[in-house]
């Protein structure tokens, strides 16, 4: 472990982008993935990245003075973020009207949140679709606070394509195929792993739910930003060491579950904690603001660093197992 902080701690992060959590949580369950990594797994990932169209911006952001083996590495960590990278790229983005000054929305309704409306909401065509595919990253699984009906989960959403891209890797699919596939999978494990990223609640007040506690207001941020934030964010240039060392003293993975290679499970696993870990006072019913005290900050910090140390993991294991 010194070791490796010896090796963070002299690092930067050349470039002008700023990371939150989104990228600080997704880059650490990449960088605990690649420490269980197979010497050949490691050696494939690293042959299909290059083929990432961002993968020249992503060694720019590396010191060059950084060894091959750890540049490696972190181009794995960094390519986790690319499925939320593309949110920000013009290619990726629908054009603006002329009249309003805001951009169409062309892949999907409610800000391209939702499949309804995109043009290809389940291809999965390589880096030729520019769609930005919001709709992948969660999966909606409704639960009720009281009596009200339940909304159906809208798909594609982020388990099943999981199990899509993963037998992607696994099959005679081209290279560049399968590239694209690697970074939308070293981010998805990931998400399904937060636990607001697997369920929407519903009440007489949201029938439709509250999108994963987006709706929700905790102060003057939202539920879902919070957990979001808890094992770190951060936008200046020493991200990549920052990352490093908190995920090198998170909490050793639980061995029983990390044996579970079943994303199903996964999901439903957040399902659950959303239920007994999230939506817990003092978060109540409706939107709020609510007010959150110390003792539910610290056990919520303390199940974010569980699920991404288990996030890791279960990657390493399902890129070992099928990434061919």
């Amino acid at each position: 472990m010194k070791a490796k902080l010896a090796i963070a701690l002299g690092l930067t992060l050349v470039g002008s982008r700023c990371f939150a959590w989104d990228s600080f949580g997704h880059m650490a369950v990449a960088y605990v993935a690649y420490q269980n990594l197979s010497p050949h797994t490691k050696q494939r990932a690293n042959q299909l990245l290059k083929l990432n169209p961002e993968y020249q911006t992503w060694l720019s952001w590396i010191p060059q003075n950084t060894s091959a083996g750890n540049r490696k590495m972190m181009i794995f960590m960094l390519a986790a973020t690319w499925p939320d990278e593309i949110k920000g790229l013009p290619h990726h983005a629908p054009p603006i009207n002329p009249v309003t000054g805001e951009r169409y929305v062309a892949d999907g309704s409610q800000n391209g949140d939702r499949p309804d409306g995109s043009p290809n909401p389940t291809d999965n065509t390589g880096f030729a679709d520019n769609s930005m595919h919001k709709y992948w990253h969660f999966v909606d699984k409704p639960f009720a606070i009281d009596n009200s009906p339940l909304p159906k989960t809208p798909t594609p959403h982020a388990q099943e394509r999981i199990a899509l891209l993963r037998s992607t890797l696994a099959s005679n699919a081209s290279d560049e195929l399968k590239s694209y596939d690697l970074a939308w999978l070293l981010h998805l494990v990931g998400d399904v792993h937060q636990p607001l990223h697997c369920t929407t609640r519903v009440s007489a007040h949201n029938l439709g739910g509250d999108n994963g506690g987006n709706k929700v207001m905790v102060g003057s941020s939202k539920l879902h930003t919070v957990w979001d934030d808890l094992i770190g964010k951060g936008s200046d240039k020493a991200i990549l060491s920052k990352v490093i060392q908190v995920a090198d003293n998170l909490p050793d993975a639980d061995a029983t579950l990390a044996a579970d290679e079943n994303e199903e499970h996964w999901v439903q696993e957040s399902f659950q904690m959303a239920q007994t870990k999230v939506y817990v006072t003092p978060i109540g019913n409706g939107d709020g603001p609510f007010t959150l005290t110390t003792s539910y900050r610290n056990n919520a910090k303390q199940v974010a660093a569980e699920r991404i140390a288990l996030a890791g993991i279960r990657l390493a294991k399902l890129l070992d197992a099928n990434l061919k």
